[in-house]
């Protein structure tokens, strides 16, 4: 029984929690003393009942049980009613081994307004994608590696990964702004890396994006990561494979057009023609005379380091 629960608490280990700084703010006050600290610690390796946190620590059971339900409520371990040797326990096991802080994004003021839209990377409305290629879901392949037909198959809508060596996906998102009001800000992020045979660190890729037609800009990936696996990779799928992306954000203002803060291109928000219009075109490829042709991986929320699918803000205002 032991075994079991060790395993299956590397499991649900295998997660990385994205979280803004605003949120973040719940998780440090849960671990903002060195006993939970270390009862954190500690459920990373094992689940435990509260009567062996408590011995284990040398506290009461009721001091266990009030630091428990703090790191409960923060949503860094989970608790569950298991039967034990008389009556039930509550078994305590931790949730993620990794929580990655976004810096970027603030929540928006009360002034503010935005529209947040995730978007599987499944449903793309368009694809051009040549070999080597594939699809895979959180479970198996989609139709056959490197046959670009796949991409049409009615199961690609549960893709968790997708790679290719030269071509684009394009997505629609829907357009969740009220008419009337003017978009000051769009960004858009996921996890996405180069394409190369198995993987490779140093295989540079220049990936572009277009935004309603107009090209935004090209970032040049520095290679395909594998040999380590993903905090959400499935078990299955191999390590000599790629694992894992890098979380990247572009953001398109009146200035212009930035990735991770660094402007790549002049193009505004302005001239998107974002306003009225019922959805926003995405396209994220490699162009066909790209210098660094490396190809390109994008993941899904159940693949790679990170728990995201593609996520489009629109900061907006009344006219």
């Amino acid at each position: 029984m032991k075994l079991e629960q060790d395993f299956s608490n590397r499991e649900k280990l295998n997660r990385a929690l994205t979280t803004n700084i605003d949120e973040f703010i719940h998780i440090a006050k849960a671990l903002s003393t060195e006993l939970r600290v270390e009862m954190f610690k500690a459920l990373l390796h094992r689940s435990m009942n509260v009567v062996e946190i408590s011995e284990k620590f040398g506290i009461p059971a009721s001091t266990a049980a009030i630091n428990i339900k703090k790191l409960e409520d923060a949503g860094l371990i989970l608790t569950e009613m298991v039967p034990g040797t008389r009556g039930t326990q509550k078994l305590c096991s931790a949730v993620y081994s990794r929580i990655v802080v976004d810096f970027a994004h603030f929540r928006a003021e009360p002034s503010e307004t935005c529209a947040v839209v995730s978007l599987p990377i499944g449903q793309f409305v368009d694809s051009q994608c040549s070999a080597p290629c594939g699809i895979l879901s959180e479970h198996s392949i989609i139709g056959e590696m490197d046959e670009p037909r796949s991409f049409f198959e009615p199961e690609r809508t549960e893709a968790q990964l997708i790679w290719f060596r030269r071509g684009y996906l394009e997505y629609r998102f829907p357009n969740r702004v009220p008419r009337g009001s003017q978009i000051r800000n769009l960004e858009l992020s996921m996890e996405i890396c180069s394409e190369a045979p198995l993987h490779n660190p140093d295989w540079p890729s220049d990936i572009t994006l277009w935004i309603n037609g107009q090209e935004v800009g090209t970032w040049t990936s520095p290679g395909d990561f594998g040999g380590e696996r993903g905090l959400l990779t499935p078990q299955w799928w191999g390590s000599e494979n790629t694992q894992f992306g890098l979380l990247k954000t572009w953001r398109v203002h009146s200035d212009g057009s930035f990735i991770d803060g660094r402007r790549i291109s002049s193009l505004t928000v302005e001239q998107l023609e974002l306003d009225d219009k019922p959805y926003v075109t995405v396209r994220i490829g490699i162009k066909p005379d790209a210098k660094n042709d490396g190809g390109l991986n994008l993941f899904g929320r159940k693949f790679g380091n990170y728990e995201t699918d593609l996520k489009m803000k629109l900061d907006y205002a009344d006219r």
